[in-house]
């Protein structure tokens, strides 16, 4: 696991003063600056006052002007801040739309905030990897050095003694681990160690978009392809020219996706949906699955060609528990991480801290250890040291 990004400037728009104040506070500890909107005017207001801005949280609905108008605006007059919409579920198919005219994502009410909080933290690292800025650039490279990344078990060391020596080609990687093993991080480390590394990164959440949705993501789409479509978009393999596409969980895209993902593979160049005009790209393309694509082949589920294409190299991120004697290293990490932000002063864990960690199961990995740590610090009390069993969660302290 590696430090957050840099903390940004974040606006919130939206009309219900609770939901407001909620983001605004929540934001706030996490080190952001943060200016809130009652309405679409108010917002498109202080965006023009903060040129900076790097994300804008917008409520989907809202007097005055709506969140896929103002979204519209922001495309034309600011297209570096980036838009995560929040929706009711009878208002999906517009944010889904939204995303289609440009928005980074979507959550849907009630959401959680932990979900939103790393939308954010991906909005504006996105933003940084498109910067001009090459200070900002080198900074992301020297945060995803191999000795920046936590685990010094044998099989996260034969992990990064593949992925040093893979990094330096072009070959396309698969990735395979359980959700939460850090697949992300692992393909940003091949990137920022690789030739490639000042130009972009492009990351696609493949299972959370829909085969029209998807496509028009990766390929982009012309000015009137489709209902809505009320301007042009580059897609994310154009934005990943000379640098590194990143599509998770690859084994959920559909069929006819494949196809054309395979076809970019092999010729290297596709049209923009709605467009013929043909667009030559260099990416190299690295894929994560929590799948065993191998089985979906067998199914009749995923395309044996495509397979073979994408995992030139295949990496294989180890489960928690099969690296125990990592946790030590990541709980460290991790209240380094966090107690600062909660502004306790605790230097370390108990041992039985850590024997109950290293006898649980850990379904979510990595990602559920920080969750648990988070929480550990946010309960402690605030002149604790050490974090203490009582911290722990129940279906922790079961095993």
């Amino acid at each position: 696991m590696l430090e957050n990004a840099r903390p940004g400037t974040i606006l919130i728009a939206d009309d219900e003063p609770n939901i407001r104040r909620v983001l605004e506070a929540t934001f706030q500890r996490e080190g952001y600056q943060v200016f809130t909107a009652e309405n679409g005017r108010k917002a498109l207001e202080l965006l023009k006052a903060n040129r900076d801005t790097d994300v804008l949280i917008s409520d989907l609905i809202m007097p005055d002007i709506n969140g896929v108008e103002l979204l519209e605006v922001v495309r034309e007059t600011n297209p570096r801040v980036s838009v995560v919409m929040i929706t009711a579920h009878g208002t999906i198919r517009t944010a889904v739309d939204a995303m289609r005219l440009g928005a980074f994502d979507y959550v849907t009410k009630p959401f959680d905030i932990d979900d939103l909080k790393v939308l954010v933290r991906k909005a504006i690292e996105r933003r940084e990897l498109e910067s001009p800025d090459t200070g900002v650039r080198e900074k992301l490279k020297q945060s995803y050095r191999f000795d920046n990344i936590v685990g010094q078990s044998p099989k996260m060391r034969e992990v990064f003694d593949l992925v040093e020596r893979v990094a330096q080609s072009r070959a396309s990687v698969l990735i395979r681990g359980e959700s939460g093993t850090g697949k992300e991080l692992i393909a940003r480390a091949l990137h920022f160690n690789s030739p490639r590394a000042s130009e972009n990164f492009v990351a696609v959440a493949c299972i959370a978009l829909s085969e029209n949705l998807l496509e028009s993501e990766l390929f982009g789409h012309e000015k009137g392809a489709f209902t809505g479509a009320l301007s042009q978009k580059i897609g994310r393999f154009e934005l990943a020219h000379k640098g590194t596409l990143f599509l998770d969980e690859i084994g959920d895209i559909p069929m006819e996706v494949q196809r054309k993902l395979l076809r970019v593979l092999q010729e290297r160049e596709f049209e923009r949906v709605g467009g013929n005009k043909t667009i030559r790209v260099d990416v190299r393309l690295i894929t994560a699955t929590n799948q065993d694509l191998a089985k979906l082949v067998e199914k009749g589920e995923f395309r044996e060609d495509l397979y073979f294409r994408l995992k030139v190299v295949q990496i294989d991120l180890p489960p928690l528990r099969e690296r125990t004697e990592d946790i030590p290293l990541l709980v460290d990490h991790f209240i380094r991480k966090y107690a600062p932000e909660e502004g306790r002063k605790i230097e370390g864990a108990s041992q039985k801290f850590l024997d109950a960690l290293a006898a649980y199961r850990w379904p979510g990995n990595v990602r559920e250890l920080e969750n648990v740590i988070e929480r550990a610090c946010v309960l402690a009390d605030p002149d604790a040291r050490i974090l203490t069993p009582d911290l722990l969660p129940p279906e922790v302290l079961k095993t």
